[in-house]
């Protein structure tokens, strides 16, 4: 039997297993998440009777072969699609229609995590979550993991790194791995830039009578770089409500990311009721927060040293290594890796 080790359940992580276990079902896939959750950034939560999806706003249907997964392999029940158009604002807050060039934006009834629960879900692969790995360690021919209590994982025929790019570097750059590549895939991997973004959601006990889904900042002058209305999707918030996500751009989420949470949310709502033009938004009925310091990869690694890796049974995965920082991006790149995984055995 193989053993594959798999460090991360991101979007990327559970398109890999997924293949593994379609194509060499002998093989043990065993997943270690820091966090409580699956899917990564692609996050759902709950609260009241609300759903909302507060990191990844929705799923392309830029690939086909994630489009197949998602609606033909995949049980599709569940899944909703925005009709609504995505609207654009300057660094003013001018709003105007004509960006609406983005197909299909799937989510599902009960969030895009369900994604990333599907493709596990149809695996036998051991998910074993608020598990941190903090020591990769090469053991003769195979790989070691141990993690933040001290327990050793492996080994593993295979070895998977699925987190962002700045971790996945910290990752390798102290890994007890002696390897004549190791230097150039540290180097590698490091040098993707990553843009930070704040979040904030807010709820409202009223309707708002907007034509479009979502507004991006298309020059990126605005603190504000994204709003979307959840109750666009199906299923996420009860009709005569409104709730929206709201994401600072960059430089203010890099400014503000360890400043009072309850000051950064009052600041992004005023932004959103100027930007709307409904003065109401800057009091919402509760409000719920999240920043991601590693939301989205400036741009792509160079795949040299990633390739050598896959000699020595290494894999490293995620849109970072697609070049994009999409969600149909991070699927599809999964289902390349499981695919060399399963070539490579």
């Amino acid at each position: 039997m193989t053993d594959i080790g798999i460090v991360g359940a991101g979007a990327g992580a559970a398109a890999a297993a997924f293949v593994v276990d379609e194509t060499a079902p002998e093989a043990d896939v065993t997943v270690l998440e820091k966090s409580g959750g699956v899917c990564g950034r692609a996050a759902t939560r709950r609260r009241d009777e609300l759903t909302y999806d507060y990191g990844a706003n929705y799923l392309k249907s830029d690939d086909e072969r994630v489009v197949e997964l998602i609606t033909e392999t995949l049980d599709d029940e569940g899944l909703v699609d925005v009709t609504e158009p995505v609207y654009t604002f300057d660094a003013d807050g001018a709003v105007s229609p004509g960006r609406d060039a983005d197909g299909h934006k799937w989510s599902y009834r009960r969030g895009l995590t369900q994604i990333a629960k599907r493709l596990f879900g149809r695996t036998d692969a051991t998910v074993h979550r608020r598990t941190r790995v903090e020591t990769v360690r090469r053991a003769g021919e195979r790989w070691e993991l141990d993690d933040a209590d001290g327990e050793t994982w492996g080994p593993f025929d295979v070895l998977l790194l699925n987190p962002p790019a700045p971790q996945t570097a910290e990752l390798l750059r102290d890994a007890e791995w002696e390897s004549p590549i190791r230097g150039a895939l540290v180097d590698a991997v490091g040098d993707v830039a990553y843009r930070s973004v704040w979040t904030a959601v807010l709820r409202y006990p009223f309707a708002v009578d907007l034509p479009y889904y979502g507004l991006v900042n298309t020059d990126k002058e605005h603190a504000v770089g994204w709003i979307s209305r959840e109750e666009c999707k199906a299923g996420h918030v009860p009709d005569g409500e409104t709730l929206l996500v709201v994401q600072a751009n960059d430089e203010w989420s890099v400014e503000r990311y360890d400043d009072d949470p309850a000051a950064n949310v009052a600041d992004l709502a005023g932004h959103a009721a100027a930007i709307v033009g409904d003065e109401r938004l800057a009091d919402p009925a509760w409000t719920d927060h999240q920043g991601w310091r590693y939301a989205l990869p400036e741009g792509g690694v160079d795949r040299g040293p990633i390739d050598s890796a896959r000699r020595e049974d290494l894999h490293l995965l995620g849109d970072w290594v697609a070049g994009e920082g999409r969600l149909h991006a991070a699927i599809a790149n999964g289902l390349d890796a499981g695919e060399r995984v399963v070539h490579g055995l």
